[in-house]
């Protein structure tokens, strides 16, 4: 409800809340260990809630993007910076006087990779820290950091945002991300549900296509870059049902403008959940959701990993109805390169992140992807629920 009606609707709502018997009142759902869970119907704030969220578990920020350089160059990179909070306090006042309410156990993993196409290299690193000097988010806007890697959101009248990462002293990169599309929220009435559990679900705020311009160096060789990202911002405190062993994501960025997200949440027994999602943004940013009923995702080549024996299915095919002209549509999602597993990532479990080639029915390339594939080695309950 917005707080700006007129005073004769205020007045109104209070006399029905007032005859309403108490039981009729139920406190904002909890995790068993005392986390908020996204609420239907939540009014976002911004930039505030571009921030951090202490009362929430778990939330992440990422950023992919396809980057182009000099002599044809190509790039593909990841930035994901994760906010795990700690033990929660014990009483209501304790969480709203302080963002650091939830105690020096609040954990920050972050993870930074860089794809070399034209080199034919992957390379990625992972930090993990506690909140403090080293490691932190703000709540009050967009400002997350892990030692000198950042993603900060600028006070530029066009939103955009700046991020800067290094990997392992072989690499760094530093980029401006300017949204050329609204923020979109994925899910019904502010909630993206991600299992059958009412706690399994999550906040989950895109910038379905951002500008990109900056500079990587690789080698010692720094060379001005151009390209395409996507950013995510997700607020949970469970993603994960107890029968799920993980989740295939995919991100399009079509050639006519347009973005798909999409994912399959699998079930143990390797069946699809019904949660499973798949969503259209058009030219303008709207959105149009699509069940799992009205998707398939198929897997059409797998690769399995020298380093941790992990089978991913690397290669997979969307197959879906298209929104604009109603008729059926099929794209293939096909790796740049095979290798873009992130061997130590999640706090230990590895998983395949990587730059895809989107091709049509006719095997024409009709925009680009990432795809992330979890729960493929080791088990991700822990750390989703």
């Amino acid at each position: 409800m917005h707080f700006c009606r007129a005073p004769i609707l205020a007045a109104a709502v209070l006399s029905v809340v007032m005859l309403l018997p108490a039981a009729e009142f139920q406190p904002p759902l909890k995790t068993t260990d005392g986390f908020a869970v996204p609420q239907p119907g939540r009014r976002f704030e911004f930039p505030r809630d571009h921030g951090s969220h202490p009362e929430f578990k778990i939330e992440w920020w990422y950023v992919t993007g396809h980057l182009f350089g000099e002599q044809d160059r190509r790039f593909g990179f990841q930035a994901t910076f994760f906010r795990r909070a700690g033990p929660p306090p014990t009483n209501e006042s304790a969480i709203t006087a302080t963002s650091a309410a939830f105690g020096n156990d609040e954990l920050h993993l972050a993870h930074m990779a860089l794809l070399d196409v034209q080199g034919g290299r992957f390379i990625h690193e992972e930090r993990l820290n506690r909140a403090g000097w080293d490691a932190g988010s703000s709540t009050n806007t967009l400002a997350v950091w892990n030692g000198n890697w950042f993603l900060r959101l600028g006070t530029n009248a066009n939103g955009a945002l700046s991020m800067q990462g290094s990997i392992r002293g072989e690499a760094n990169f530093s980029l401006a991300l300017t949204p050329t599309k609204p923020l979109v929220v994925f899910g019904e009435n502010g909630v993206s549900r991600k299992g059958a559990s009412p706690t399994a679900s999550s906040h989950y705020l895109t910038f379905s296509r951002l500008a990109v311009a900056g500079e990587v160096t690789l080698e010692g060789r720094k060379q001005s870059v151009r390209g395409a990202a996507w950013m995510d911002h997700e607020i949970s405190s469970s993603q994960l049902d107890d029968d799920q062993a993980g989740w295939d994501w995919a991100s399009l960025q079509l050639n006519d403008g347009r973005e798909i997200m999409a994912y399959r949440l699998r079930k143990k027994d390797g069946r699809t959940d019904p949660f499973s999602q798949l969503a259209w943004v058009n030219t303008q940013g709207v959105v149009t959701n699509f069940n799992s009923t009205q998707f398939s995702w198929t897997t059409v080549r797998t690769w399995k990993s020298p380093v941790t024996g992990g089978i991913y299915p690397v290669t997979v095919k969307l197959a879906t109805t298209d929104p604009a002209s109603g008729r059926p549509v099929t794209f293939t999602l096909e790796p740049i390169v095979l290798r873009q597993e992130l061997t130590g990532g999640l706090g230990g479990i590895p998983y395949w992140e990587g730059a895809c080639h989107v091709l049509n029915e006719q095997g024409a390339n009709v925009g680009s992807a990432y795809l992330e594939l979890t729960g493929y080695v080791g088990s991700l309950a822990d750390r989703f629920k």
